[in-house]
């Protein structure tokens, strides 16, 4: 009696303890296993498992396999590199209702390029792009996550179609009440017409407001009065050039009496250029926490379109003819330029070079963003984030540098640290995988074996067919 109770005891631990470990099994979705997982932090590389839940990422590990964990679905990431999905910091979603169509189509080919977020620099399509947003945040339409200025704010007769035109102080709280109600993501402010104190009083009220900025910057304000009025990012080089020229006051000057133009400007801010005074602007920029959008693939394309024959563009032939018709404005210019002008901008182009790379070196935050869009001729939406990230490493820039300027630094600028920009325990799963290594070589940020997008899984296969034919 004694033995038999004994068994019965023993059986009855025994499936206790079956029972409990079975409890204690954890089910993912998805598991990443045995990849080269990269940290865009330090640019280590570290061979793990991601796991991943609802569209997030549950758990990152780095030591044996979890025996306690499944997963619905194992990929075998052996040998590839895991990084963050891509960002594309600066794109634009315009050319007005004849074209919404043709830039709804921009949205596969972001994904069908590994680039899982874009950054919606200003348009005329803002609700479309409201309605996009909305679409891809609930899974009914494949698409990067959107963050997006809406319209651009500039001065009265802006040149982009739907700018919000503001002239005196009451427009630029009106501008910016509308722009909260959209709600926009941030706060784009445009040059062509807007002056240089309307201007800084933008950046000031929407700082009042916790708003985030980014802009050009009119070349009648100076770009130190811009970081201390409280900028955020500065869109393109030209801005950050004049601020560091030992004549920028006097250009200032000429500017606000009529007695120069910007692309007058040009040589003579190239020319004097001063150390010193880049010193102390660099200084400024990464003690405010500026991010600089170097954009130097759009203005190396732009500065040669006199060379480059692009007719038999692979891309070329993915952009809907509306899109391609937007393109003649710049190719136009082009054709009825100075040959000292056309010298002038290919001069700039490789000074601009050297800037981003000074820029970088003295630590100040950059953001990988292609311009992208309808009138920016030849600067294709997807591939041309990978020209960017190429074109930063070309001036000198680290391939671990540019990387960061893409999801890294962009959920930085956009306070979006919490959801985004590593691969981290708690973060949204997106996620790119390549078969070879970008530390080595910039260019294999062109290799993409899959890609993740909240979660959902594109393989080569899916990829491809988002390409329009």
């Amino acid at each position: 009696m004694r033995y038999g109770f004994s068994f019965l005891g023993i059986a009855m631990l025994f499936l206790l303890l079956i029972n409990c470990e079975a409890e204690k099994k954890v089910s993912y979705d998805t598991l990443l296993k045995g990849g080269n997982i990269i940290n865009l932090e330090d640019g280590s590389v570290n061979v793990g498992d991601i796991y991943i839940s609802d569209g997030r990422i549950a758990e990152v590990s780095y030591d044996k396999a979890d025996e306690n964990s499944t997963a619905k679905n194992v990929v075998d990431a052996t040998g590839k590199f895991i990084l963050p999905g891509f960002w594309d910091n600066h794109v634009h979603f315009r050319g007005g209702d004849s074209l919404i169509d043709a830039n709804k189509r921009f949205l596969e080919l972001f994904i069908a390029n590994g680039i899982t977020t874009v950054r919606d620099a200003g348009g005329d399509l803002t609700t479309s792009v409201m309605q996009w947003k909305k679409a891809i945040e609930n899974n009914d339409m494949v698409g990067p996550t959107i963050f997006t200025s809406g319209p651009k704010i500039d001065g009265p007769g802006a040149t982009w179609a739907g700018s919000l035109e503001v002239e005196k102080e009451a427009d630029i709280e009106k501008a910016l009440d509308s722009l909260e109600a959209i709600p926009t993501d941030f706060v784009k402010i445009y040059d062509s017409k807007i002056s240089g104190e309307n201007y800084l009083n933008t950046i000031r009220a929407a700082e009042k407001r916790g708003l985030i900025t980014s802009g050009h910057m009119p070349f009648t304000a100076t770009l130190e009065s811009t970081i201390d009025a409280g900028i955020d990012a500065v869109e393109h080089l030209y801005y950050i050039m004049k601020g560091c020229s030992s004549q920028e006051d006097a250009v200032t000057e000429q500017l606000q009496n009529n007695k120069m133009g910007f692309w007058d400007a040009m040589p003579i801010l190239q020319s004097t250029y001063d150390d010193s005074v880049a010193k102390q602007t660099y200084e400024h920029l990464k003690q405010k926490n500026v991010f600089v959008v170097p954009t130097l693939h759009i203005g190396h394309t732009l500065s040669y379109l006199d060379e480059v024959d692009h007719s038999e563009d692979t891309y070329l032939k993915y952009m809907a003819p509306g899109i391609i018709k937007t393109y003649e404005g710049r190719i136009n210019r082009a054709k009825n330029t100075s040959e000292k002008a056309i010298q002038d901008r290919k001069e700039l182009d490789t000074f601009f070079k050297k800037l981003a790379w000074t820029l970088n070196q003295n630590g100040v935050s950059l953001l990988a963003g292609s311009d992208s869009g309808a009138f920016n001729s030849y600067t294709y939406p997807g591939i041309s984030l990978h020209k960017e990230m190429e074109a930063m490493v070309d001036a000198g820039i680290s391939p671990l540098d540019a990387l960061k300027a893409s999801a890294y630094n962009g959920a930085k600028f956009l306070k979006q640290e919490s959801d985004y920009g590593t691969l981290e325990s708690g973060k949204v799963a997106d996620i790119v995988i390549l078969d070879n290594n970008p530390l080595e070589n910039i260019q294999n940020t062109q290799k993409i074996f899959m890609v993740f997008k909240h979660g959902e899984k594109f393989t080569k296969e899916s990829l491809e067919q988002l390409i329009p034919n």
